[in-house]
């Protein structure tokens, strides 16, 4: 395989099938620092698809660290207004936007959770700015994933640029690009597969889902007549947010959720790893965090506003899917999400129709986790109070 083609190959994938970039337009990019190499060839492809211009803000997570344990936690999170009249005057001239995320998942460890917390809290505040546009003027926007030496050692186990090569190698696999084949018509027919899925589920006609696993979840989520899980057509441009991806998905009713989950994966939140948690809802909200370790950020996550506690989005994933079957925890979420069910904290992915505003959860941030297990079942309920299969261990059922 020739890295470097593969990689260019990978960049046209972004700009053309995520963003989908359009003549004379703006791009905003949001780039790890780490991966700086890569990000110049994205932006060459945006060019090459006719882009007015690409402008390149880089995330310095490492500086953000440092900042962190001499600053106060009020300072790191505040967002300045040089920073959101930068961002806000490109979005409003039509500007699309990406998120080039690298990851290191040893960064924040010696961090507290204090201090991660308000790494977090400035970095999600910037990328609202963003969100809000994608939702009121209709951008398209991407988020997609970038190998460093850091990230590929530590999921592969082993060190040397071979590590880094091999990660590469693998993401190209995630994200169903090969040497020979055409990479929009690859994601044409994906789509239209998710989508005929979606469609199957919505037929149902779904009051709620009711999941169950081994590992102790008993969980029922209530679904709105708005809950859709078929792919909406966008407004504008279209466009594919996420790359690589495995779900269908839908925003349930804000005030129907009750039970207990368990996460099956961990959360990387700030840059510091969570694993074994879960939280208990009542009428929709979190009422108690269950963990072992960062029970504190968790905490401090679903009190960040007043609607951080209820669930704005449920996704569908087969246990059984490539991302699940290749046996690595990624420690990002784009990557993990895709490997398994899972649920959002926050921001519904919709908004409710006039009148019903109310049903769909809206919150500053927008947080997915894993509940994905090899044992679950998920049993629907009609309208007309029929019970449905749809999943049963671990994968889809219909």
């Amino acid at each position: 395989m020739d890295l470097e083609k593969m990689k260019r190959k990978y960049a046209y994938t972004l700009a053309r099938v995520g963003l989908n970039v359009q003549k004379g337009q703006t791009v905003l990019v949001e780039a790890a620092v780490e991966g700086w190499e890569f990000t110049s060839l994205f932006a060459e492809e945006c060019y090459k698809l006719g882009a007015g211009n690409v402008v390149v803000h880089y995330l310095d997570l490492p500086n953000m660290k440092t900042a962190a344990q001499y600053r106060s936690g009020e300072d790191v999170r505040r967002v300045e207004d040089w920073e959101v009249a930068m961002h806000q005057g490109y979005l409003d001239e039509g500007a699309c936007y990406v998120r080039l995320e690298g990851v290191n998942p040893r960064l924040m460890e010696g961090v507290s959770e204090k201090e991660s917390n308000a790494i977090f809290a400035h970095v999600d505040a910037v990328r609202n700015i963003m969100r809000r546009a994608s939702r009121e003027k209709h951008c398209q926007w991407l988020i997609a994933m970038v190998p460093t030496k850091q990230w590929a050692e530590y999921i592969l186990g082993k060190a040397g640029p071979e590590a880094l090569e091999e990660l590469w190698r693998l993401l190209f696999k995630l994200c169903y690009i090969d040497e020979e084949n055409d990479v929009v018509q690859t994601w044409e027919e994906k789509t239209r597969r998710n989508d005929a899925r979606g469609r199957a589920v919505d037929a149902l006609k779904l009051k709620k889902l009711h999941y169950t696993a081994g590992n102790g979840t008993d969980l029922v989520v209530g679904l709105t007549p708005w809950s859709k899980f078929a792919h909406e057509e966008p407004v504008g441009v279209p466009f594919c947010p996420n790359i690589p991806t495995e779900e269908i998905c839908t925003t349930p009713h804000k005030f129907e959720t009750e039970g207990v989950v368990y996460a099956s994966r961990p959360l990387v939140l700030g840059g510091k790893k969570i694993e074994r948690f879960g939280f208990r809802f009542e009428k929709g909200k979190v009422v108690e965090v269950l963990a072992e370790e960062g029970r504190e950020m968790l905490e401090a996550l679903v009190a960040t506003d007043e609607n951080a506690g209820y669930l704005g989005e449920a996704a569908l994933v087969e246990y059984h899917s490539p991302i699940s079957m290749s046996g690595l925890v990624y420690y990002t979420t784009l990557i993990d999400e895709n490997a398994s069910c899972h649920l959002a904290l926050g921001r519904g992915l919709n908004s409710a129709p006039a009148g019903h505003e109310q049903l769909f959860n809206d919150s500053t941030i927008h947080i997915d986790f894993m509940i994905g297990t090899p044992d679950m079942k998920i049993t629907g309920t009609t309208e007309a109070g029929e019970k449905v299969d749809i999943f049963r261990n671990g994968d889809f059922a219909l």
